[in-house]
């Protein structure tokens, strides 16, 4: 846990304050801070075009296809996929397939998906074959707005005829389980606003679950840390730092093990401080013994039209580098291309 405690320590401490909504109709919306905008002259036959010259001429040109395709937003990539299909007969991500190889291919798939195609298809790459990938299961059910935790629910039951909740209740177990299955209803409490003496209430419930003579009350533990949004829980873990000798992450790691443990632990990074959570990801995938390019890909990905510039600034923060420069040292050629243009101009 030595890992956490040095993110804790340096990072989620200082929340950032500033407020991340913005009125939409009336509406608090958050604030956009993707590195990938929709292309200003967008033009779906013309890119069409352009991607099949590039499939179709010789050696395959890889600049072209990473242009086009990381210069789009995910709305105008779909728009492409439909015109290209009625001009060639073929699908764009077929047509991908055959052209590219490795890594690149694997990254030009998963910026041709929808969000929510994408995120179903890591939920059953997750749980498939031996062995289940408990971390990512985690990671997106943290991070997922409602209505796409119920948008992925419904397309991984159209694509894989598969009902989501049977798949987690077949591969998980015990707690851990019952913790992905709150999350996985999709109906935490989103709101902006603060509720200072429901924070003090939770402080104290947790506080009370986590010293029980009997035993840790991990139910209780689930039913907060699940349900309230980042702000409510962020107030919380504050006044629970006043009620107990221990902070709420040393506290999960005296009284929870195992993947529960892991679980609850990253609720409480993604309701502190999502962007942090997701440098520490990337630095820990170029940091171990070989770069771990899939988590290179779905982070990418699945954030660059969501908070990729505040992750980019978190990573910096935290470790005194910056993403590019580490995706510079620990990947190359075209994959190296794809994923700096995700990252945006620097």
């Amino acid at each position: 846990m030595s890992f956490f405690k040095k993110f804790y320590d340096n990072i989620v401490r200082n929340r950032d304050p500033e407020d991340d909504t913005i009125k939409v109709k009336g509406k608090l919306k958050p604030k956009f801070y993707g590195t990938v905008t929709p292309y200003p002259d967008f033009n779906a036959s013309k890119d069409a075009a352009i991607l099949q010259s590039a499939i179709e001429s010789k050696g395959v040109d890889e600049d072209v296809i990473i242009s086009v395709l990381v210069r789009r937003n995910n709305e105008q990539r779909q728009k492409i996929k439909v015109v290209y299909e009625a001009s060639t007969g073929e699908k764009l991500d077929e047509a991908l397939k055959s052209a590219l190889r490795s890594d690149l291919e694997d990254v030009t798939l998963a910026l041709l998906m929808t969000p929510a195609h994408f995120d179903a298809y890591l939920f059953r790459d997750a749980t498939k074959g031996l062995g289940t990938h408990e971390d990512l299961l985690v990671e997106i059910l943290a991070t997922r707005t409602n209505q796409e935790i119920h948008e992925i629910k419904r397309v991984f039951q159209e694509v894989y005829n598969k009902d989501l909740e049977e798949v987690i209740k077949d591969e998980t177990s015990g707690d851990f389980t019952t913790a992905l299955l709150a999350m996985l209803e999709g109906n935490k409490d989103e709101s902006a606003e603060v509720d200072m003496a429901l924070a003090q209430q939770d402080a104290e419930t947790l506080f009370e679950a986590g010293e029980n003579a009997k035993g840790i009350t991990i139910s209780t533990f689930i039913g907060i840390l699940t349900k309230r949004s980042g702000p409510q829980l962020s107030k919380t873990f504050q006044k629970y730092a006043l009620v107990s000798d221990l902070t709420l992450p040393k506290a999960l790691d005296l009284h929870l093990k195992g993947h529960i443990e892991d679980c609850l632990v990253d609720v409480v990074k993604c309701a502190w401080n999502t962007p942090a959570f997701f440098a520490e990801k990337l630095h820990r995938a170029m940091r171990r013994y070989g770069t771990c390019e899939e988590t290179l890909i779905r982070v990418l990905v699945s954030r660059s039209e969501v908070d990729l510039k505040k992750i980019i600034e978190q990573y910096r923060a935290m470790y005194d580098t910056s993403l590019q420069e580490d995706i510079l040292n620990d990947t190359k050629t075209h994959f190296q291309k794809i994923l700096l243009g995700l990252c945006g101009p620097h």
